[in-house]
């Protein structure tokens, strides 16, 4: 799955998330409650924590539907960087 930091960065984001219910890969980030604007914010908080950059082909909805989907896309780009 994805490493602790992702959860703890992810988390503030989804104010509809209850502290004690588990984020899986499957979890709909619009249905936790993550908005335009937090997906801004998300994204910048991603890039610097995980020191990656998002590529334009990578800033879709799509890419911030999931946990499981974002969390592969932010494993990708760190793959990318420490194979660049």
């Amino acid at each position: 799955m994805w490493d602790d930091r992702f959860e703890q960065i992810l988390r503030p984001f989804l104010p509809f998330l209850p502290p004690q219910e588990e984020l899986t890969p499957e979890s709909d980030l619009k249905d936790l409650g993550l908005d335009s604007l937090g997906t801004v914010q998300l994204l910048g908080t991603l890039e610097e924590d995980y020191q990656v950059r998002f590529r334009d082909s990578a800033l879709t909805m799509d890419t911030f539907r999931t946990a499981g989907v974002l969390w592969d896309t932010v494993r990708g780009m760190m793959q990318q960087s420490t194979a660049g």
